[in-house]
C-alpha cells in the first residue's frame, strides 16, 4: 500500500509540474449538428421483450435483483448483451482495456455482426492508449461509438492530455460517471460498477466489493430517455472525430479482432450456483422465460450533460436547485426519514452542507450509519485526506462510522471470494428507513456534486431495503472497523474496533497501514484542496 500510495501522490505532482512547464491550449473544433436517435421501446417482437412483458404484474412496477457478486452482475450482462436482437444502449464512465473490459467490447461487436444497433458511450478520461481498440470496434457496422466531453489532443497519456489542455482544465475536469446497460428496451443493468477486472473479482490483487441491481419493466423507457439526454448532447462525439487514423476500415476490424480474440481475452469464469442473496444466474430465468423479481415502484434521476460546462439551473439569473439532479433527491429523501439512514459510499467527503444534513436529520432522533473505506482500502489516499477532517464532527453529531478494512476483508468468509487480494469498497447506495434504496453511481463527495454526472435509481421495495441492509451487515461485521471517538487531553482522538469471536480489538491509529501511508497523509493534507477531490 505505500508505493502505491507514493506513486499515486508523486504522479499527480509530476503531472502539475509539467503541466505549468509545457502548457498547451488545444481545444476541440466545431462540429456539423447530428441527427438525434432514439432509444427502441420494448416489443415482445424480441425474446428480451417477451420475456420482460411476460413477466411483468402490473405496468406501473418495475422489477429488480440485486447483484453484489461480480460473477453474476458481469454475466448478466453478457447474457443481455448475446441475446439482444434490436439495440444494446451502453454507457460508462470507464472500460478497461483487460480481459474484462476487451471480452465485452468483443460481445458487442458480436452483437452489431447479428445486425443489433449498438450505441456505447464512454468517458474519455481512461481512454488513454486505447485509441486503436475503440476506432476497431468502431468500424464494426451498426456500431456507433461516442466519447463524452473528449480530450483534443494528447492522447497517448493522462498525463500528456491535461497537459494539452491546461488551458480549458474547467471543461475537462468535468466528467461522465454514469453506469447504465439497456438491451432491447427491455431490461437493464445499472450501479457502481465500471467495466474492468477488478470490479467483478477477476484480479489477484486489488478487487472491488461492489453493487447493481437488475431492472425491467416501467423504470426503462426512462433510462432510456436518460441515455438518449447524453447521447444526443453537444458535449458528446464520435470517436471518428476525435481521432485520426491512417488505417483502413478492414485493417482497424482485423486489429480489433486479434486484440480481442481468445489468445489475450479469454471468456470469464461461470457464475457461481447462487450469490449471497441465494439467487440463481439470471441466464437460468432468461432460459426459463419468466423472470423471478421484487416488483415494485421506482423512480431514476440522471444530471444534465450541461454540468460539463458548469451550467446550473437558474431562473432570471437567480440559480435554481436542480430538482433532477442525483444529489438533490437523495438529499431530500434523507430530509424526510423518520427512523434511520444508512449510507454506503467508497468516497466520502460529506463538506458543510453535508454536515449540516446530518445535523437536522440527528436533531429528530433520526439514526445514522456510514460505511466507507479506511485508509487502506482505499484507491484514492487524496481523498482520505479531506474525508477525514470530517470524521470527528460526524462522530459527535452520533452517526454510527464504519471503515473497510483490508485485513478483514481478506479473513472474512462470506465476503471471501478476494483469496489473498484487496477488497475496497466500491458500491454507493442508501437506504431509507428501510423501505427505500438508492442505487446508483454517486458518491457522497464534492466532486459527484458539481464536477462530474451521475445516475441513480430511488427503488421504494422494503424488501429490497432489506436485503441492501443484509450485505451492508456482513460489511460492518465481518469486513469493517466501527469507529468511535474519544475526548482525551483536550484533543480529538479516534480509535477503530472490531469483534472477531467474542474478540475485541481496539486500534489507536489508521488501521492495516503503515508508518510512511500515515506520515504521507499528514504531508498532504494541508495541500489537498478540497473542491479538486
Amino acid at each position: 500500500m505505500t508505493g502505491s500510495l507514493l506513486s499515486r501522490c508523486g504522479h499527480w505532482v509530476f503531472a502539475i509540474v509539467a503541466a505549468s512547464l509545457f502548457a498547451g491550449c488545444a481545444t476541440l473544433p466545431d462540429e456539423a449538428p447530428r441527427p438525434p436517435t432514439r432509444a427502441i421501446a420494448v416489443s415482445a417482437d424480441t425474446a428480451l421483450g417477451k420475456i420482460a412483458l411476460a413477466s411483468q404484474p402490473d405496468p406501473d412496477l418495475s422489477g429488480f435483483r440485486l447483484m453484489p457478486g461480480g460473477d453474476f452482475a458481469f454475466d448478466t450482462r453478457i447474457q443481455l448483451a448475446r441475446r439482444a436482437q434490436r439495440t444494446l444502449d451502453v454507457q460508462y464512465y470507464q472500460i478497461e482495456n483487460d480481459e474484462t473490459g476487451r471480452y465485452l467490447l468483443r460481445t458487442l461487436r458480436d452483437a452489431a455482426r447479428r445486425g443489433v444497433r449498438v450505441r456505447l458511450l464512454m468517458d474519455d478520461l481512461y481512454t488513454s492508449g486505447e485509441d486503436e481498440l475503440l476506432l476497431g470496434l468502431a468500424a464494426t457496422p451498426n456500431v456507433e461509438l461516442r466519447l463524452f466531453n473528449p480530450f483534443p489532443a494528447g492522447r497517448g497519456s493522462l498525463l500528456k492530455r491535461f497537459t494539452a489542455s491546461l488551458f480549458d482544465f474547467s471543461r475537462v475536469n468535468r466528467r461522465m460517471h454514469n453506469k447504465l446497460f439497456i438491451a432491447d428496451g427491455a431490461m437493464a443493468v445499472a450501479g457502481g460498477r465500471n467495466i474492468g477486472n477488478q470490479y467483478f473479482t477477476r484480479t489477484s490483487g486489488e478487487n472491488f466489493i461492489d453493487l447493481d441491481t437488475f431492472v425491467t419493466g416501467a423504470l426503462i423507457p426512462r433510462l432510456g430517455v436518460l441515455f438518449d439526454q447524453y447521447w444526443n448532447s453537444v458535449y458528446v462525439r464520435p470517436v471518428q472525430s476525435v481521432i485520426a487514423s491512417e488505417l483502413s476500415r478492414e485493417e482497424l476490424q482485423k486489429r480489433f479482432d486479434t486484440a480481442t480474440g481468445p489468445e489475450t481475452t479469454p471468456p470469464p469464469p461461470k457464475p457461481a450456483p447462487n450469490d449471497l442473496l441465494g439467487y440463481s444466474p439470471m441466464a437460468d430465468d432468461l432460459n426459463a422465460g419468466k423472470l423471478g423479481l421484487i416488483w415494485t415502484l421506482a423512480e431514476a434521476y440522471a444530471d444534465s450533460p450541461e454540468r460539463v460546462i458548469g451550467k446550473t439551473a437558474s431562473y432570471g439569473g437567480v440559480p435554481l436547485l436542480d430538482v433532477d439532479s442525483v444529489r438533490y433527491n437523495v438529499v431530500e429523501q434523507m430530509r424526510r426519514a423518520r427512523s434511520e439512514v444508512t449510507i454506503v459510499s467508497p468516497y466520502l467527503i460529506p463538506g458543510a452542507a453535508g454536515l449540516e444534513v446530518m445535523k437536522e436529520i440527528r436533531q429528530r432522533n433520526v439514526k445514522i450509519s456510514v460505511v466507507t473505506n479506511s485508509l487502506a482500502a482505499t484507491d484514492e489516499p487524496l481523498v482520505h485526506t479531506a474525508y477525514r477532517r470530517y470524521r470527528p464532527e460526524m462522530l459527535k453529531l452520533g452517526a454510527d462510522l464504519y471503515e473497510l478494512s483490508t485485513n478483514r476483508t481478506r479473513r472474512s468468509v462470506r465476503l471471501g471470494l478476494f483469496g489473498t487480494s484487496v477488497g475496497r469498497l466500491h458500491a454507493k447506495s442508501a437506504v431509507i428507513d428501510q423501505r427505500i434504496l438508492f442505487v446508483g453511481s454517486m458518491n457522497f463527495d464534492p466532486r459527484s456534486e458539481t464536477h462530474n454526472t451521475e445516475i441513480g435509481l430511488f427503488i421504494r421495495s422494503a424488501e429490497m431495503a432489506q436485503q441492501a441492509l443484509k450485505l451492508i451487515d456482513v460489511l460492518k461485521q465481518q469486513g469493517a472497523y466501527r469507529l468511535r471517538f474519544v475526548e482525551g487531553s483536550g484533543e480529538s482522538h479516534i480509535e477503530w474496533v472490531s469483534e472477531d469471536a467474542g474478540k475485541t480489538t481496539v486500534l489507536n491509529e489508521e488501521p492495516d497501514s503503515g508508518f510512511w501511508d500515515r506520515t504521507m497523509l499528514e504531508l498532504l493534507a494541508p495541500l489537498t484542496p478540497e473542491s479538486l477531490l
